[in-house]
């Protein structure tokens, strides 16, 4: 049945090309997904498959069971895009100011509508049931899965399977990995209150710019010095807001960034520590800062078992030219919820297309070829899945 699979996606592709454009222009930002969620749902319910709207949010689960009894096998894509403007000189740029699919998911979108149609169309032959989990909110924590999962999207599920095009691997590779695969993504918000008065007297101030500063180069030394290296661990600073007139030092300064770790003890061990440098920060200036530490999604952690066997699924595959390990990710991904709750793996597609720029750039775009060998992938471990022991 592989085979008549395969063949069906063939003959998809270009239709899959197509869906991936218009979502590619029609962008969405995390929990605004109304539109994009109604065309996920009218094209299960134009095929006459069994649909369901509004789980735990804007998530869309539809389901089709096979001719004979068997394992329910879920598979998962999610939809929304990013408050990124579109720089790409192309037909399909997106005509949302300020939102654009930076990071695939339309892709991803594109990928599990043909391949839920392929299998339709051949289900009466094929055993077991199939569900297809189409997930808002992934960008942006707490993200969609959670909800979804309490809404019901795993019932009976005995085993979910999930991908990532991803722009920086070569387009015709599939990379696996057991165990950690992609990291806990953090985030932290800093608030830094000085005393601000005149540039010319700053001797009579607190400068929220220059403590600020202080915390920053603080808070970089504990990768360093304070996580064994054997282990992970990532502090990015990615905003530092103190607007003032040229000539008015600072009252106050904002900081915000995140941590990345796959440990659960080093997870720890940064909020820990970012606390208490930024106490002997604001001991040592005289001032206050406050530190906000928000949990993000926990490390994607691919099941062994499930993993191996996703290996030696793909490698039957046509048009797949390496399936390799893969290097772990400091990104993060909430499919790592789904993976808590049952057993299953997340691999990454390679996508690269002729001039590659990393996920969330401005310019980023993928080889659409490799949304092809992503739905034969999902679809051929979906289908041998039934025979695994």
């Amino acid at each position: 049945m592989k085979e008549q699979l395969f063949e069906k996606l063939d003959q998809a592709y270009e239709d899959m090309v197509v869906i991936r454009r218009h979502l590619h222009m029609n962008p969405e930002l995390s929990f605004k997904e109304e539109k994009t969620a109604k065309y996920i749902h009218d094209f299960y319910a134009d095929l006459g498959i069994d649909v369901r709207t509004n789980v735990g949010g804007n998530g869309v689960v539809a389901r089709v069971k096979g001719g004979r009894p068997g394992k329910t096998v879920a598979l998962r894509a999610d939809f929304d895009a990013l408050p990124i403007q579109d720089e790409k000189d192309v037909p399909y740029k997106s005509t949302v100011p300020g939102v654009m699919h930076a990071c695939g998911h339309d892709g991803h979108t594109a990928t599990l509508l043909q391949l839920a149609k392929a299998i339709h169309e051949i289900h009466e032959d094929l055993a077991g049931e199939y569900v297809f989990i189409h997930q808002h909110a992934e960008e942006y924590a707490p993200g969609g899965a959670i909800s979804m999962i309490e809404d019901g999207c795993l019932d009976g599920v005995d085993v979910i399977f999930g991908t990532h095009l991803w722009s920086q691997t070569p387009t015709g590779t599939i990379e696996y990995l057991a165990g950690p695969v992609m990291a806990a993504a953090d985030r932290f918000d800093i608030t830094v209150q000085g005393a601000g008065g005149h540039g010319a007297a700053p001797h009579e101030t607190k400068d929220a710019i220059v403590i600020g500063s202080q915390l920053v180069m603080n808070l970089q030394q504990l990768v360093s010095r304070r996580v064994n290296p054997i282990d992970s661990a990532v502090l990015s600073v990615g905003s530092f807001v103190a607007e003032n007139a040229f000539n008015v030092i600072a009252d106050s300064a904002k900081l915000g960034g995140t941590v990345r770790t796959f440990n659960p003890a080093i997870r720890d061990l940064m909020e820990r520590e970012m606390k208490r440098v930024a106490d002997a920060t604001a001991q040592m200036n005289d001032c206050t800062i406050d530190i906000e530490y928000f949990r993000g999604y926990p490390a994607v952690v691919n099941h062994e078992a499930e993993t191996v066997f996703l290996k030696q699924s793909a490698e039957t595959v046509p048009g797949l030219q390496a399936v390799i390990e893969a290097t772990p990710q400091m990104g993060g991904e909430d499919f790592a919820y789904y993976l808590e709750k049952v057993p299953g793996t997340f691999f990454f597609t390679g996508a690269s297309p002729e001039k590659a720029f990393p996920h969330h750039h401005p310019k980023f775009d993928i080889n659409e070829h490799a949304m092809l060998l992503a739905a034969k992938t999902l679809g051929a471990a979906a289908l041998d899945y039934q025979q695994h022991d």
